[in-house]
């Protein structure tokens, strides 16, 4: 067992939650007593966090709503990180997909400057940008497989090689897992194609966007994406849980919707 898969399996024991939660902090969507503050978006990150991260196995921190304010999203990004406990697994989903050098510095300040457990990255550019993540062996890489947005189909569905792009996908993906570090990305719109790709990849674990405001299934993403253990996948909801309440009681709506994900993943696992 690789030491990621190993630290997403202690952190799933620990809050026994399959739960990942989506940290996408939009400021026209804070409750507006707290629109004003100066440090507004740290702010809303740290009561999330701390009404939340005894029931979650990871947070994904979604880049672009930091990146959108500039050195103050940054410094915000950082001071975040600063208070996510120990143990729990905290993935940055900025999908890079670059090569060469420009993938190297990408993995190294995600890595090694703000110290992400996991990221996310494009495999359009084949193995050579990804393998610059794959190269720190005791992090996770995900891989976009099969994602949840309405224009998927336009490129992950074509057939290659006599099957969709999207399983050429998680086969190469396979192929270039020699660390065991390697996941996938499968949104949970996409549910009805998880068997196909858990076939594939049987042991790799699965990042699940989409349960939530994005309508996916959670019964169908357990039932055909679940490893033989009953476990390989992180289940996100984002905007479900973080505007959950409008009002001054935002974190604990949102503890509150995020224990009804956990408890209802749990009953639903085999």
């Amino acid at each position: 067992m690789s030491p990621f898969v190993d630290r997403l399996n202690r952190a799933r024991t620990a809050a026994d939650s399959l739960v990942c939660v989506g940290l996408d902090p939009d400021l026209d969507r804070f409750p507006e007593h707290l629109r004003s503050e100066p440090d507004a978006l740290f702010e809303f990150n740290r009561a999330i966090i701390e009404h939340t991260s005894d029931l979650v196995s990871a947070y994904k921190l979604n880049i672009a709503f930091f990146e959108v304010m500039g050195s103050r999203g940054y410094e915000a990004l950082e001071r975040t990180l600063t208070v996510i406990p120990d143990g729990v697994v905290v993935i940055c989903d900025c999908k890079r997909g670059d090569m060469g050098n420009s993938a190297r510095m990408y993995a190294k300040a995600l890595f090694e400057h703000f110290g992400f457990d996991a990221v996310t990255v494009n495999p359009y550019q084949g193995r050579d940008s990804v393998q610059p993540f794959l190269d720190y062996t005791d992090r996770g890489v995900f891989i976009l497989c099969l994602t949840s947005n309405e224009s998927a189909r336009e490129f992950q569905y074509l057939s290659v090689n006599g099957h969709p792009l999207y399983l050429e996908v998680a086969s190469a993906a396979r192929s270039w897992n020699t660390a065991r570090n390697a996941g996938l990305v499968v949104g949970a719109t996409q549910a009805e194609s998880l068997a196909g790709i858990r076939a594939v990849v049987p042991d790799m674990p699965l990042l699940i966007p989409g349960i939530g405001t994005q309508g996916g299934d959670l019964e169908t993403v357990i039932r055909e994406g679940a490893d033989e253990h009953g476990g390989g996948l992180l289940i996100n909801s984002s905007r479900s849980i973080l505007y959950s309440s409008g009002g001054h009681d935002f974190a604990e709506s949102a503890r509150a919707a995020t224990q009804r994900l956990r408890d209802e993943i749990n009953d639903l696992l085999p």
